[in-house]
């Protein structure tokens, strides 16, 4: 049997950068951490820093032959994914069930409990189709941590922020201590 890992998501946000804090968390805390990055993500923060604290390969592409149907294994080994951050996009396209990219093709495919970290534009966040999408995930089972309220990248403040990494980390250690 293969060994039960943690899955983390990382969307296209300027808080991508915190998800760097969760990888770190989690593997400290011992946990084998699965980092797979959308191409938005690699934007804002590189694969090579979640190699670097995770000690594992970084996952960004759902073409690469290297793992033959990746999002399967990377679905059947996750003992729980979390998504920080999870953006409106990312949002939407889970909630329709939508696997046009790596990440989203592993989640459709996980069959564990499912943490989100909402984390836009408060504008974005209020709108009631992102409402909708959250509120939706949340009857599905997804658990949804925050956002907070604070100052945002665009120099605004609202809610949008997303949560603190270590409130994430607790959330999915949480969930470790007790299946």
């Amino acid at each position: 049997m293969a060994e039960s890992t943690v899955l983390l998501g990382v969307t296209g946000g300027i808080a991508a950068y915190k998800a760097a804090w969760i990888a770190s968390g989690l593997t400290a805390a011992g946990l084998p951490v699965d980092v797979v990055m959308t191409d938005a993500a690699r934007k804002f923060v590189t694969p090579l820093t979640f190699s670097a604290l995770t000690g594992r390969p970084v996952h960004t592409s759902l073409w690469d032959p290297a793992t033959s149907i990746g999002h399967v294994s990377l679905a059947g080994r996750a003992r729980l994914a979390v998504v920080a951050p999870a953006t409106a996009n990312t949002l939407a396209k889970l909630y329709r069930g939508l696997a046009d990219n790596l990440l989203t093709s592993v989640l459709l495919a996980h069959e564990g409990p499912l943490l989100l970290a909402p984390a836009m534009n408060h504008g974005m966040w209020s709108k009631a189709t992102v409402q909708q999408h959250v509120a939706g995930l949340a009857k599905r089972g997804a658990e949804i941590i925050g956002p907070d309220v604070g100052r945002l990248a665009c120099g605004e403040s609202g809610a949008g922020r997303m949560s603190d990494p270590g409130v994430i980390i607790q959330r999915v250690l949480a969930r470790f201590a007790n299946p």
